[in-house]
């Protein structure tokens, strides 16, 4: 019986790669696979899963007229599972999108994401992967400053003082943004 499973995690806790491990063991095994990424995410190009060491991989853009569900009942090959890597920016249909694939289709689908963003507060698609998830599992990183679990993400400007209000969504990697703990993103040691 597929389901659904979302993997949360701050930066830097692995999510993109551990995407890519999983399409390669499924791949490996001559299951195909369908990789989904936001289309918001341009730091690579649009419609690319990237590793902060390096490995990337060609991924299906999910932008906000996406229908997943038709994309992945359409597909020219059955997919074994479905993965999707910055599921904190999809929205809540495309969730229930996915919902439909493993209830339907019986594919298990696999998000991959922040649970909360730089303001502690939960992305939207974070939120309705937590409502509707059949499994939710943690992937940990440490504080970017000390030996803590990092449980928030520090957006940063370009003169590394910490920014506390603004957009939600600001794309960025090491350069905007840092895994840290309660107690670092309160009083961060910049």
């Amino acid at each position: 019986m597929a389901q659904l499973y979302f993997k949360y995690g701050a930066m830097n806790s692995g999510k993109s790669i551990e995407i890519l491990k999983v399409a390669h063991n499924y791949e490996e095994q001559n299951k195909p696979v369908l990789i989904f990424t936001s289309g918001m995410d341009d730091r690579e190009r649009v419609g690319f899963v990237s590793s902060r060491i390096g490995l990337k991989r060609k991924a299906l853009p999910i932008f906000e007229k996406t229908n997943v569900f038709d994309v992945v009942k359409n597909a020219k090959q059955r997919p074994y599972c479905v993965l999707v890597d910055e599921a904190q920016f999809l929205d809540k249909e495309h969730v229930l999108q996915l919902t439909e694939i493993v209830d339907f289709l019986d594919i298990p689908v696999m998000g991959f994401g922040l649970k909360n963003d730089f303001q502690n507060e939960l992305f939207e698609g974070s939120k309705y992967f937590l409502l509707y998830a059949d499994k939710i599992e943690e992937m940990k990183t440490i504080c970017w400053f000390c030996k803590r679990k990092a449980l928030m993400n520090l957006r940063v400007d370009e003169n590394d003082k910490p920014v506390y209000t603004g957009e939600q969504i600001q794309i960025g990697g090491n350069d905007s943004y840092y895994p840290v703990c309660r107690k670092c993103h309160r009083n961060p040691p910049l």
